[in-house]
C-alpha cells in the first residue's frame, strides 16, 4: 500500500462482540481502509457479522493467511489482546488493538518491539482523542491558551457494571478495574495533551468485597468476589512539571467532578468525557467567564451513535484511518503501540503505587504525534 494513496488498506477483524458493530459501521466514512474479512471465537457470529457488512467470515487461521488483509482489527476481549497482536504481527499483518494493548506493560513492551523489529505498524484505541473535542483541546494547548499547564484533575467515577452487564465478573478481576477498563480514555487524552508521564502515587481500596449482581440475566441476585481495587485516587507528575489528580471509581452513585480540568499560568481548560469523540471544551482565560466550543457541528463530532437514536459521537475507525495515511506518509499512526504502551505503563505504575505505597517511576518516554490539523482530518474521509 506504501506511496499509492489509492490503495485501501485491507481490514480483517478478530472479535466479532458488540463493539466490533461500530467499527463495521463506521469504516465506509474513511476513504483509505475497507473490509476484507472477520473471524470470531463463534463461528456463527462471525458469519452472522460478515452477512450484515458485505464481507467473508473466516477462521482465525484463514484470516491471518488472507492476502487481502492487510491489518487485523483486534477487537477481542482484553485477556487475549497480547495473543491476538502477536500472532498477527507473526503473520506479517499490521494490527490496530482495542484498549488496552495488553494487560502487562511487559507484554505491552514485547508488541512493540516486535512490530518494529517486522517494520510493521501498531496502533491501539483508545482513538477518541482525535476527534472534535480533543482536537480542540490539543490545538488550545498548542496555542498556548492557557499558558504553562501547572495542575488538574480528572475523574471517571460510576457505580460499575453489575446493574447493567448481565455477566460483569471479569470487570472486577486483576486485569479489569475502573484504571484498566476506563483508564486508556482518560490518561491517553491528558498525555495527548501534557506529554509523557515521569512518576505517579496512589492510593486504592475495594468499595465492597462481593458485588450483587441486579441486571437481567442468568447471574441475576447472585454475588461474586471482588478481586481488584475498585476506588483509586493518582497523582501524576508529568515531564513538562504538571500535576494532575486521576480519580477512578466504580463505588460512587452520583457525583459532580468534571471529566477533565487543566490549570495553567494563564488560564483553565475544561473537557468532556473523553471515552467520546465530541462534547464541549471550555476554556477560561485568567478567570473570565467560560467560553464554551461546541463539536456538534465539527468534524468527528456531530453526534451519530446509537445508529436509530444518536445521543453521543462515536467514530470509532478513526485511528485505523489515521494508520493507513500514516503508512502512505511513512510515519508512526497517532494512536500508537508507543502512545498505547506509554499508558499501560502508567496504569500499572498506578496499581503498583497502591499496593507498595510507595511512588513508582515511568521508565521509557516518548514524543506525543503532531496534532491532527483540520485539512487532514477531512482528508480521511471517503
Amino acid at each position: 500500500m506504501a506511496g499509492n494513496s489509492k490503495a485501501k488498506l485491507g481490514i480483517g477483524v478478530i472479535g466479532c462482540g458488540n463493539i466490533s458493530m461500530t467499527y463495521l459501521r463506521n469504516a465506509a466514512l474513511f476513504a483509505g481502509v475497507e473490509l476484507r474479512a472477520c473471524a470470531d471465537i463463534s463461528a456463527d457470529v462471525a458469519a452472522l457479522r460478515a452477512r450484515e457488512y458485505g464481507i467473508r467470515a473466516l477462521s482465525v487461521d484463514q484470516l491471518l493467511a488472507d492476502p487481502e488483509v492487510d491489518l487485523v482489527l483486534n477487537l477481542t476481549v482484553p485477556a487475549v489482546h497480547f495473543d491476538v497482536t502477536m500472532l498477527a504481527l507473526s503473520a506479517g499483518k499490521h494490527v490496530f488493538t482495542e484498549k488496552p494493548l495488553a494487560t502487562s506493560a511487559a507484554d505491552g513492551r514485547i508488541l512493540v518491539a516486535e512490530a518494529k523489529r517486522r517494520g510493521l505498524q501498531l496502533g491501539s484505541a483508545p482513538d477518541t482523542f482525535l476527534g472534535a473535542a480533543g482536537r480542540r483541546a490539543r490545538r488550545l494547548m498548542d496555542e498556548g491558551a492557557i499558558g504553562r499547564p501547572v495542575s488538574g484533575t480528572a475523574f471517571m467515577m460510576g457505580r460499575g457494571m453489575e446493574h447493567w452487564h448481565p455477566n460483569p465478573q471479569f470487570y472486577y478481576q486483576p486485569g479489569g478495574g475502573p484504571v484498566f477498563d476506563m483508564g486508556p480514555y482518560y490518561l491517553t487524552m491528558m498525555v495527548n495533551l501534557l506529554g509523557p508521564v515521569v512518576r505517579v502515587m496512589a492510593m486504592a481500596t475495594k468499595g465492597q468485597e462481593e458485588r450483587l449482581i441486579t441486571a437481567d440475566g442468568p447471574f441475576k441476585n447472585t454475588r461474586f468476589k471482588v478481586g481488584t481495587p475498585t476506588n483509586i485516587l493518582s497523582l501524576l507528575e508529568f515531564q513538562s512539571g504538571a500535576t494532575v489528580n486521576f480519580g477512578a471509581s466504580w463505588d460512587v452513585f452520583r457525583h459532580s467532578n468534571h471529566p477533565i480540568e487543566l490549570h495553567g499560568t494563564e488560564g483553565s481548560l475544561r473537557l468532556p468525557d473523553p471515552d467520546t469523540f465530541g462534547g464541549t471544551v471550555s476554556l477560561s482565560e485568567r478567570g473570565a467567564d467560560w467560553r464554551d466550543f461546541e463539536s456538534d457541528g465539527e468534524l468527528y463530532g456531530a453526534k451519530n451513535w446509537p445508529f436509530d437514536a444518536p445521543d453521543r459521537a462515536n467514530y470509532r475507525m478513526l485511528g485505523v484511518a489515521d494508520l493507513a495515511r500514516g503508512l502512505e506518509e511513512g510515519r508512526s499512526p497517532r494512536a500508537s503501540g508507543e502512545l498505547a504502551l506509554h499508558v499501560l505503563e502508567i496504569m500499572e505504575a498506578i496499581l503498583q503505587s497502591a499496593e507498595s505505597r510507595q511512588s513508582v517511576s515511568i521508565g521509557a518516554q516518548f514524543t506525543p504525534s503532531p496534532h491532527l490539523d483540520e485539512g487532514e482530518a477531512h482528508s480521511l474521509l471517503a
